[in-house]
């Protein structure tokens, strides 16, 4: 029997976060690690404490939004916002720090992850946003999709 490597496990981990998303569109699942601790998990969905779309429906489904454009229309953050807003929460670092996350930043995600001092970026599905890939290019961190 051979083991899994890191990558694949930790991706594995994004995957079952993934599973608690509340997003009607597209389930999302991200985690941070460094020095091969788990720092902070996060999914897409609503703020804590207020209604999910699985509950009222998806408002960019109702307004014919497509995927990748318009996100300040939307309840839900992004599993990579989350993980840093429970990293902030907790008192933890991500500077140094690789993330793993079901699918590849968006823009607004990437530019958040940069000023993080995230190191590295781990995805499974690609998305739409060149000028995030550029961004992430200038600012020299590693972006790689995962098989």
């Amino acid at each position: 029997m051979e083991r899994i490597s890191w990558d694949e496990y930790y991706m594995e981990i994004a995957k079952l976060v993934a599973k608690r998303s509340t997003c009607l569109r597209r389930k999302v699942g991200a985690i941070a690690v460094k020095d091969k601790r788990i720092l902070a998990t996060g999914y897409n969905g609503a703020p804590t404490g207020l209604t999910h779309c699985l509950d009222i429906g998806c408002l960019r489904e109702q307004l014919n939004i497509p995927s990748g454009e318009r996100h300040e229309l939307c309840r839900g953050l992004h599993a990579e916002q989350n993980v840093i807003i429970q990293a902030a929460l907790h008192g933890v670092s991500l500077k140094g720090a690789s993330l793993y996350c079901t699918t590849q930043p968006c823009l607004i995600c990437t530019k958040m992850l940069i000023n993080c001092g995230i190191k590295a970026i781990y995805f499974a599905e690609g998305y739409p946003d060149e000028l995030a890939v550029e961004m992430l290019k200038e600012a020299k961190i590693k972006f790689k999709k995962l098989k």
